[in-house]
């Protein structure tokens, strides 16, 4: 009141009149700033996806969007959630599954084993294999439901098989312009850009040129190249080298999958590696990597001791060719024994022989009295066999995760929770082994940036806009986790165990984890990428 007869004795009654209109002009602006929600995640700490340190604030979702983050009036809420002592953060973000081959399947549709760990969104089709048509399989996806979003790769590998089949040689032009056809119909109908995985046949027949050429389409859409490089073992620079030359060639982001230096030889080149890459990228070329947090790696077992790229004319017939030909065969054999050298062991994930899953090479061939060459041998005659191979330096990984262009992959695919199971426990575990293992427990890297690599920093690699970000206008995917049950269950021993402490998981607002409990609704959908080009381009 006695500011009011201060400014009657000065301006008279008229400048109290106008400045008393001008406070309850500020005060209805105020309420009418209150913020209304359909859900109010409250007092948790916010880590948003950018890098910053964690604040305490609220989160308020309406419909599928994030409406206010931080500090703000509250209006009408239908339901708040007191996240006090809880992490809020942006739904995470899988840069590197296999999805494709289990996300249409009634019994992984859901995909719980990621929704676990925290995860909104997953990229399939990497690697250079997986669905290769594109427009079905993202149909397929909005048709049957998932348990996360989907986002696809074209599988390049899938593009030359189509063309050229098996054949070792070079594309011509007219079998390019052939591939650039599948190309464009991949991106228009929603491809995020091209994998490639090297080591795999047929994709690994193509050389860089005809790879670059491939690449310049995708780049000519707005997309990315993704790939698995030719080598991640003694060769691990020079395959580097070719993924730059690729980004040079065809004027495109280059993302390099699982990144890792492999073989006991080679531990310690991935400091090498980065060196490397951080040049390229001072240069101007974009370039980033994702990386599992595991001293293991999971792929076929030829892949691991029968390389496509050290035996003349690849796989094809090899134990044909070796029973015909002594010098060959010794040749193959010396190259099998040389490949297990650079590992501490390999254990069986899947194969014909059922009591030999989740056991170890060296201990088969002993209990079968074999030569642990000739049991490689036998495995590939009946069909090859799938494995994990402990082959990576624990010192490479936590130095991994320390660049901040290395964002967090699994490389995993969906499967059901099981005892018993063989397989790597990286689809179960990922993310919430680097966040709560690595980050929160070893303090190997902060908090904030852990949660950015599995985050803000995906989505910025592919373009994912209005994700990996809790920012007003987002959509509403978000995680909520107990930092201190948030952990990986999954070990190489059981393998197939679900992750804990995630409170709740919203997709687009919906609650895909509510309290702990996964909801029997699936809220994914699949994640359409907007071609740059026009359709008659």
């Amino acid at each position: 009141m006695r500011c009011f007869k201060g400014v009657h004795r000065r301006f008279g009654w008229f400048g109290a009149i106008l400045l008393g209109f001008a406070c309850w002009l500020a005060w209805s602006g105020e309420a009418c700033l209150a913020v209304d929600a359909d859900i109010l995640l409250r007092g948790g700490t916010i880590y948003d996806g950018t890098g910053s340190e964690g604040t305490v604030g609220d989160v308020a979702v309406r419909g599928e969007r994030i409406v206010a983050v931080g500090k703000f009036d509250v209006g009408k809420v239908d339901r708040e959630i007191d996240c006090t002592g809880l992490i809020v953060a942006p739904g995470f973000i899988d840069l590197h599954t296999h999805c494709d081959g289990t996300i249409l399947s009634s019994a992984t549709r859901d995909n719980l084993n990621y929704l676990t760990q925290g995860c909104t969104t997953v990229v399939t089709g990497n690697c250079g294999g997986g669905k290769g048509d594109i427009a079905k399989f993202l149909d397929d996806i909005d048709r049957n439901g998932a348990g996360t979003n989907i986002a696809h790769l074209i599988p390049q590998g899938n593009v030359r098989g189509a063309v050229l089949g098996q054949q070792l040689r070079p594309a011509t032009a007219e079998e390019i312009a052939k591939m650039h056809k599948l190309i464009d119909d991949g991106m228009r109908a929603g491809a995020w850009g091209m994998s490639t995985g090297l080591i795999y046949a047929p994709g690994c027949h193509a050389k860089v040129d005809e790879i670059a050429e491939l690449a310049k389409r995708v780049a000519a859409h707005g997309g990315i190249y993704a790939t698995h490089l030719r080598s991640e073992e003694d060769r691990l620079i020079e395959a580097i080298e070719e993924a730059l030359e690729v980004g040079r060639l065809a004027k495109i982001p280059v993302h390099i999958a699982h990144f890792k230096s492999n073989g006991k030889p080679n531990w310690g080149h991935l400091r090498d590696a980065v060196a490397l890459i951080n040049q390229a990228r001072e240069e101007g070329l974009v370039v980033t990597a994702d990386q599992y947090p595991y001293v293991a790696c999971a792929t076929s077992l030829d892949s691991l001791l029968l390389p496509h790229d050290r035996i003349p004319e690849g796989r094809y017939n090899v134990v044909k060719r070796m029973k015909a030909d002594p010098e060959f065969d010794k040749a193959i054999r010396d190259l099998i024994r040389s490949q297990l050298s650079l590992t501490r062991t390999i254990a069986l994930s899947a194969c014909k022989t059922p009591e030999w899953r989740g056991r170890h090479l060296a201990e088969i061939a002993e209990s079968e009295n074999m030569d642990v060459v000739d049991l490689v041998v036998k495995l590939h005659e009946q069909g090859g066999a799938k494995a994990v191979s402990f082959s990576m330096s624990e010192d490479d990984v936590l130095f991994g995760m320390t660049v901040p262009w290395v964002a967090t992959g699994s490389d995993g695919a969906g499967h059901v929770a099981k005892p018993g199971a063989a397989m790597h426990p990286r689809s179960f575990g990922a993310f919430p082994r680097k966040i709560g293992l690595y980050s929160m427990q070893k303090k190997a890297l902060p908090l904030a940036q852990a949660v950015r690599s599995c985050s803000g920093l995906p989505a910025d690699i592919f373009g994912l806009s209005e994700r990996g970000y809790l920012r007003e206008g987002n959509w509403a995917d978000v995680v909520v986790f107990d930092p201190k049950t948030y952990i990986d269950q999954a070990t190489f021993e059981e393998p197939a165990v679900l992750s804990t402490g995630v409170r709740y998981l919203l997709l687009a607002g919906n609650p895909a984890i509510d309290q702990g409990e996964p909801s029997k609704q699936l809220y994914g959908r699949a994640l359409r990428h907007k071609s740059t080009l026009s359709p008659d381009e």
